[in-house]
């Protein structure tokens, strides 16, 4: 095997609704941190734990402008073509059936994610199928509920552990502070004078703003 096919995979679901700087901001510095090969963006086909959201149709085509620039970057389609609710750890179970037991895979995580991990389907297997790259908010301090705070203390690990094997370590992402959120695009986009608003610009890469307003999502 070439290098490339045994550096680690990330992993980045989520809604993507839409995709947003943050999202790109935590995939490069885990990619860079990590030495991730690739990393996948998994948007949810139905998010169980949130609302209607928009079609995939356009979820994923966002997704793909996004990253377009980005080679380590991929979309993977997978919970849009699975019927019923995405569930994380069947798309990591997939996932490590392709990729062998060995090949260190990462679910990158956002820390309000990770705060609220215990209510995920199945939540105690995810570190079983693949390591965990939580993102470190500078300056922010949450108490972690005691389910949690038991898994970091088990598994808190560094990089190099986590090259070594392929599950069973939890890191934490160094990000660069980015402050975004879909739910707070969605509500600027939505307002009245959204195309006067400039932080829109800061939060979105160009082609997903141009392709919001093409197709008037949000509105």
């Amino acid at each position: 095997m070439t290098r490339d096919e045994t550096d680690p995979i990330g992993l980045l679901g989520g809604s993507f609704d839409p995709i947003h700087v943050g999202h790109l901001q935590l995939a490069r510095d885990a990619a860079d941190q990590f030495r991730l090969a690739r990393v996948l963006f998994v948007p949810a086909g139905r998010a169980w734990q949130k609302g209607p959201a928009t079609p995939a149709m356009h979820r994923a085509r966002m997704v793909e402008l996004a990253i377009a620039a980005q080679p380590r970057f991929g979309l993977d389609r997978r919970e849009l073509r699975r019927p019923g609710p995405s569930f994380t750890v069947d798309t990591l179970r997939e996932l490590r059936q392709e990729v062998g037991a060995q090949r260190p895979l990462v679910l990158l995580l956002g820390a309000d994610q990770f705060h609220q991990l215990d209510t995920w389907n199945r939540w105690e297997q995810l570190i079983e199928l693949a390591h965990l790259g939580v993102a470190a908010r500078a300056g922010h301090t949450v108490r972690l509920k005691p389910a949690l705070a038991t898994l970091r203390n088990t598994h808190l690990g560094s990089a190099a552990e986590l090259a070594r094997r392929g599950a069973g370590v939890l890191v934490d992402v160094r990000m660069m502070p980015i402050d975004c959120s879909s739910s707070r695009i969605r509500s600027l986009l939505g307002s009245a004078d959204s195309r006067s608003d400039p932080s829109l610009a800061t939060m979105l890469t160009p082609g997903v703003l141009d392709y919001i307003r093409q197709h008037q999502l949000y509105a």
